[in-house]
Order: structure tokens, then sequence, then C-alpha cells
């Protein structure tokens, strides 16, 4: 049977009060029991390690050689535990941030010097995957994630959410015109992504039917929502496509075509003009829920605590 901390945490301690009862004391335990573990340490060892007197304990030969092991394996043990907590009082070591390179870009890049300046023994790593990617395989302490939570067995922590917005280049608006109407869409180039597929789906309401042959590049599902609910989502045939939603950006922002992106992302766009909102009339409310996601163990690591708090702080959705 192995030795436990406690068992050299009494010997030690009953050689340096010089006394059982001294020991028990300090430990704020009762001497039989000081007693007890100090003589089940003995049996485990299967040797004396002190010898007993009326007057005073003396320390055996094996009991010398094994007292110095004792300190050294407790003094390893406060400066283990030591170094932890200064670490929760004063974060340090590698953290890896993963996100879609749009919200890296316009909600966390912008404020990692802040950041840094209240932890600078944090080193960090920035990551951008479009795709969801895998934490232990990837060795990901943090992935943003924006859209529903499919993954149970991750911790997550709501930063908020995001409503779409369809928009336009002041540009390629007044070189194409502006659609008044939902189905004027299909005369226009519409930029989509390349995956996943329900990200060309566009929060975007009709006013009445259309007919199968007024349906061009423009899916069926764009009709109002089955017996009254929520809309139903407007299926678009994309002209060109990309797999970053910064990449789609961009092509608007150059006048290439029309598209559905997040506020986050487009908001500074919109307000100096870069950007214009369109169809606001048949938009409906849908929002793009975003969540910060990471594994947890017994206690979560300081650095990635801090982060979470930090950029929970600073990311306005």
């Amino acid at each position: 049977m192995k030795t436990s901390t406690d068992e050299l945490l009494v010997f030690v301690s009953v050689i340096d009060s010089g006394s059982i009862t001294a020991a028990a004391e300090k430990l704020g335990q009762t001497v039989s029991g000081v007693s007890r573990a100090l003589t089940r340490l003995e049996k485990k060892l299967d040797t004396a390690l002190v010898r007993r007197t009326t007057r005073r304990l003396q320390l055996t030969e094996e009991g010398e050689g094994f007292l110095q092991r004792a300190r050294a394996i407790l003094d390893a043990m406060e400066e283990a535990e030591e170094s932890v907590a200064r670490k929760r009082r004063r974060p340090s070591g590698r953290l890896r941030v993963d996100a879609a390179s749009p919200f890296m870009l316009h909600c966390i890049a912008p404020h990692m010097t802040a950041f840094s300046e209240l932890y600078p023994e944090i080193r960090l790593e920035l990551t951008s995957n479009e795709r969801i990617v895998d934490l232990l395989e990837q060795k990901v302490d943090i992935a943003i994630r924006i859209g529903a939570l499919q993954d149970s067995t991750l911790h997550a922590r709501a930063l908020g959410s995001s409503r779409l917005r369809v928009v336009a280049s002041p540009a390629y608006l007044a070189a194409h015109g502006e659609p008044k109407a939902v189905d004027a869409l299909r005369e226009h180039r519409l930029i989509g992504f390349s995956a996943p597929e329900h990200l060309n789906r566009w929060p975007l309401r009709e006013r009445g039917a259309r007919s199968s042959t007024s349906a061009g590049r423009l899916g069926r599902e764009g009709r109002g929502g089955r017996d009254g609910g929520k809309p139903e989502p407007l299926k678009i045939e994309p002209s060109i496509t990309a797999s970053s939603g910064e990449t789609l950006r961009q092509l608007a922002l150059s006048g290439w075509g029309i598209a559905c992106l997040a506020d986050f992302m487009i908001a500074a766009d919109i307000r100096d003009g870069r950007l214009v909102p369109i169809l606001g009339h048949a938009l409906f409310d849908e929002r793009q829920p975003v969540a910060a996601v990471y594994y947890q163990s017994a206690s979560l690591a300081g650095r990635v605590q801090c982060f979470l708090d930090f950029i929970g702080s600073r990311v306005q959705l």
C-alpha cells in the first residue's frame, strides 16, 4: 500500500514539533489520530522511523533518510499548488482561440492589444477556421461558434446574437439599381456561401405566392411560414460562392453583388456608407447566436476564464 501525503505531513510535523502531542495541536488533530497515522506509515514501510521514549522522540537511521525525502515531496507539492494559485491570480501560459475569420477580424483581433496589456504573461495563438473544429484534436482552448450549438459535451458561454441583413455597395446599386421587392433579386448577382447550405437561406418574406414559372434563381421556400408561423427563409442560388463570410463581405464592398451578412461584420460598413441595407420591409428578424465553447475540468484554467470574462465584456452584439 502506498504512502499518503497526509501520513508524510504527520511524520514531518511530529519530528519538527518534537512530540506527538505538539504535532496534533499544530495539525488540529487528536493525539490518538496522529499516533495511529505514524504507526500506519511505519507498517507500510515495514520499518521503524522513530524511537519512542517517555521523554522524547528520536529518528532511526531509516527515519533520517526518509525525513529528507518526505520534506522534498511536501515542498514540491506546496510549490506546485502555489504555482497553480499564482497562475489563477496572474494567468499565464499559452491560450489558443479559434473563430471563423469574420468574427476573428471584427470582434476579437481589435481587442487583443488591450487583452495583452491586462494579461502580459498569456501567449495568445489565434486561429481561423470556417468549419467547426474539434477542440481536443486541434488543441484549442476556446472556440467561438456562430449558430445553434450541437456538441452537448462542451461548456458554453453565450456572447449574444447578431442580426442578418441584406446589403450591397452604393456602386453596385448605382450600376444595377436597387431591388424593391424580393422577386426582383432574380435579376441581380447574389453572393453566397459554398457551404454549409443553410447559409444561403436569407431571412426574407415575399408578398403573396409566386407561380412556379417565376421562381427563377429564387427557391420556393421564400413564401410565408406554414399556418401563419415564422416565415420560411428564402433559398437563393448564388452567382458566386465563397467559404468565408469575410470573402463575401469583400465581394460586396467591391461592388460585385448582393450579400446577406451578420451585423457584427458589417455594422461599421453600414454606418460609414460602404454598404447599404436593402429590402428592409421584407426582412424578418433572424439572429445568429454566438457562443464561446470550451472543455471544463474540475477547475477552469485562469487564462481561459479571464479571456471569457474579457471578450464577453468587449463584444457588443
